[in-house]
C-alpha cells in the first residue's frame, strides 16, 4: 500500500521556504518533509549522483588493499569485490526507492523501525562515519594529490587539506541542488580521466600474481577473501544511510523501479571499476606500498605524466564530490536526532553543523594523517559493515513487516513512537559482533583470534542476529500498519 499524500502535509513538519531546483542558495530546511510543489528531478539523475562520488582514490585503495595486505591472487580478488559491491549496491538501491514515497531523509524513515529515541543509536554512529570518518579518508587523499599535483613537499599537508575542506563544506552548505549539479557536471572530467588511468593500469598490470601467505594481514585464502569481501561491502554499503536523502526530492509518482535501478547501478559500476583497477595497480612494477610511501604517487608507474597529473587533479574533484556528499548527509544524521539549537532557523541550522563539521574533520585530519591513517582505511571499512549490517537489517524486516506501509510519515516525527525491537536488536547485534572482530589494531575477538583463518564475518553475523531478533520481538508487539488501524477502527 502506497502513503498517502493527500493530508500528509497537515500533520508533518514540512520543509520551510521555497527552493525549486535553484542552485546558487543553501537549501532551506532540515529534516522536514519535502512538499508536493516541491518535488523535482527524475531518476537518471541518481547514476551520476552515486557514480562521480565514488571516482576517487578512496575507491582505488579498496582493491590495494586485496594484494598488499591480504595477499589475494587477482581471481579472488575479483570476485570479492564484485559480490561485495553487488549486495551494498543492491542495499542501496532498496532504500533509494523509499524516497520518494516517504519524502524524508534516510535518518528519519529509519525512525519507522527505532523509534524517535532509539533511532539515535544508527543516525549518531552515521554522524560519525559520515560527517567525521569518511570526510578526513577522502580529504587526506584529495589532499596528497593535491600537493602532487602543484609540487608541494608534505609538509604544506595543512594548506592542501585546508583548500579541499573549504571547497566541500560550501557545496554541502548549499544543499540538495547544488550536490546533485555539481555531482553531474563533474561526471565528464572524472569519467573520462579515471577510464584512460584505468586503461593504462590495466595494461601494466601482472594479472599472474599469485596468493602471497606472506603479506600483512594474511589469514588464509579463504580469510583473506571474507575480509574484502567485507571491506568491498562496507565501501558501497557506506552510502547506503543516505539513500533516500537524494531521492526525497522526487515526486512520490515516480518509478520507484528506476529510481533503484540508477542509484544501485551507480555505487556498483564505480565501485567494481575502480576497485579492480586499485588491486592491478599494486601489481605494477615499481610501485611502492611500504607505510611511508604515498599512495597516490605510484599512479606515476602506470601512466604517461599528462594522464598522471590530470588523475591527481581528479582525484581532488573525487574527494570533494564525496565528501560534499558525507558532510551533507552526516549533519542532516546529526539534526534528526531531534536536537534543537535555540535562535537558529532550520536554515541556519543545517548550514551550521556543515561548518562545525568540516572545522572537526580538517583538525581530526590533521591529527589521523600525522598518525598515519592509511595503516587504518581496512580497519575503518570494516567498521562501517559493522554497524550498517544491523542497522540495515532493522530497517529491512521493519518495512516487510509492514508491507511498506507507515500510514502517513507523522510517525517519522512522532516524539512518543517508541521501538525498543530495533534497538535493542541492533543493540545485541553490535555487542555480539565484538567477539567476531577481526584486524583491528585495538581489540581482535576471541573467535578470529583463535580462528585466524576463517576471516571476518561479523557483519554477517550482525545482520542475519539483528534481522532474526527483530522479527522476533515484533511477535511480541506486532507492528501496526495503517490498513491494520483502519479496520479496527
Amino acid at each position: 500500500m502506497a502513503t498517502s499524500t493527500d493530508n500528509v502535509e497537515q500533520v508533518v513538519p514540512v520543509r520551510e521556504g521555497d527552493y525549486g531546483e535553484r542552485v546558487a542558495t543553501v537549501e532551506p530546511g532540515g529534516v522536514e518533509y519535502i512538499s508536493l510543489r516541491e518535488r523535482h528531478g527524475r531518476p537518471i539523475d541518481l547514476f551520476w549522483t552515486w557514480l562521480s562520488p565514488n571516482l576517487e582514490f578512496a575507491t582505488i585503495f579498496v582493491g590495494i588493499i586485496a594484494i598488499t595486505l591480504f595477499g589475494l591472487n587477482m581471481w579472488e580478488t575479483a570476485t570479492a569485490i564484485v559480490i561485495g559491491s553487488a549486495l551494498g549496491s543492491l542495499t542501496h538501491a532498496i532504500l533509494s526507492s523509499w524516497g520518494p514515497k516517504f519524502g524524508v531523509p534516510m535518518m528519519v524513515e529509519s525512525r519507522g523501525a527505532f523509534g524517535f529515541l532509539g533511532n539515535i543509536l544508527p543516525a549518531g554512529l552515521n554522524t560519525i562515519t559520515g560527517a567525521f570518518g569518511w570526510f578526513i579518508v577522502n580529504s587526506v587523499s584529495g589532499s596528497f594529490a593535491l600537493l602532487a599535483l602543484v609540487g608541494l613537499p608534505i609538509s604544506y599537508f595543512w594548506l592542501g587539506f585546508l583548500v579541499i575542506v573549504v571547497v566541500q563544506v560550501v557545496i554541502a552548505t548549499l544543499g540538495h541542488n547544488l550536490i546533485h549539479v555539481f555531482e553531474r557536471w563533474a561526471l565528464p572530467l572524472l569519467g573520462v580521466v579515471f577510464a584512460a588511468a584505468c586503461i593504462f593500469i590495466f595494461i601494466k598490470g601482472n594479472y599472474g600474481v599469485g596468493y602471497n601467505p606472506k603479506a600483512v594481514l594474511a589469514s588464509g585464502e579463504f580469510g583473506g577473501w571474507l575480509l574484502l569481501f567485507t571491506a568491498a561491502f562496507g565501501y558501497a554499503a557506506g552510502w547506503n544511510p543516505y539513500a533516500a536523502d537524494y531521492t526525497r526530492y522526487l515526486p512520490p509518482n515516480t518509478s520507484r523501479f528506476m529510481v533503484a535501478f540508477w542509484a544501485g547501478l551507480g555505487v556498483f559500476v564505480s565501485c567494481v571499476v575502480l576497485e579492480m583497477a586499485g588491486a592491478v595497480l599494486a601489481t605494477v612494477a615499481g610501485t611502492k606500498w611500504g607505510p611511508n610511501d604515498i599512495p597516490t604517487q605510484q599512479l606515476q608507474r602506470a601512466m604517461p605524466d599528462f594522464v598522471y597529473y590530470l588523475t591527481l587533479l581528479c582525484i581532488a574533484v573525487g574527494a570533494v564530490a564525496a565528501n560534499a556528499i558525507n558532510i551533507y548527509s552526516g549533519t542532516m544524521s546529526l539534526v534528526s536526532l531531534g536536537i534543537r539549537e535555540m535562535g537558529l532557523t532550520l536554515r541556519q541550522r543545517r548550514a551550521v553543523l556543515a561548518v562545525a563539521a568540516g572545522i572537526i574533520g580538517y583538525f581530526g585530519g590533521l591529527y589521523l594523517e600525522a598518525q598515519g591513517y592509511q595503516g587504518k582505511y581496512e580497519q575503518f571499512l570494516l567498521l562501517i559493515s559493522y554497524w550498517i549490517a544491523p542497522w540495515l537489517a532493522v530497517v529491512l524486516v521493519d518495512y516487510w513487516l509492514r508491507k511498506g506501509d507507515y500510514g502517513n510519515e507523522r510517525v517519522f516525527y512522532d516524539t512518543k513512537h517508541f521501538r525498543w525491537q530495533g534497538f535493542t536488536a541492533m543493540g545485541i547485534g553490535l555487542v555480539v559482533s565484538i567477539y567476531l572482530f577481526s584486524n583491528n589494531a585495538l581489540y581482535v575477538g576471541t573467535i578470529p583470534k583463535s580462528n585466524p583463518q576463517i576471516g571476518d564475518v561479523t557483519f554477517i553475523v550482525g545482520f542475519v542476529l539483528a534481522a532474526v531478533l527483530y522479527y522476533v520481538f515484533s511477535l511480541v508487539q506486532p507492528v501496526k500498519t495503517q490498513a491494520a488501524v483502519e479496520k479496527v477502527a
